[in-house]
């Protein structure tokens, strides 16, 4: 648990930080959007993937504006070997697409 903890703080610091990753945005206006409640934050919606999708490792992590929407772009790499991307609305937290990848070599 602790590693997740640890894990999750990593990636919301680099998703925070890295400007691909936002298109652009700054850590204070991702801050600024997570406080006014207009996205939440990347720990909750993680929470909430976990709880649905118990196995797999996260791989990648992106907050992203989609069509005037803020999308959270999460790939895991599943038990199975398989990369799947999942993409949540960042605002209400709502699973919006699956995209099945290929296995992992």
């Amino acid at each position: 648990m602790r590693a997740l903890l640890a894990g999750t703080a990593v990636l919301w610091f680099a998703l925070c930080l890295s400007g691909p990753a936002i298109a652009g945005r700054d850590h204070d206006e991702i801050r600024r959007l997570r406080n006014a409640g207009q996205i939440l934050s990347l720990e909750v919606i993680i929470a909430n993937h976990r709880r649905q999708y118990r196995d797999g490792q996260l791989l990648e992590a992106e907050l992203e504006l989609e069509e005037g929407r803020y999308v959270y772009d999460l790939k895991f790499l599943g038990d199975d070997g398989v990369v799947r991307e999942f993409e949540y609305d960042a605002r209400t937290g709502e699973l919006w697409h699956i995209e099945h990848g290929e296995e992992d070599h």
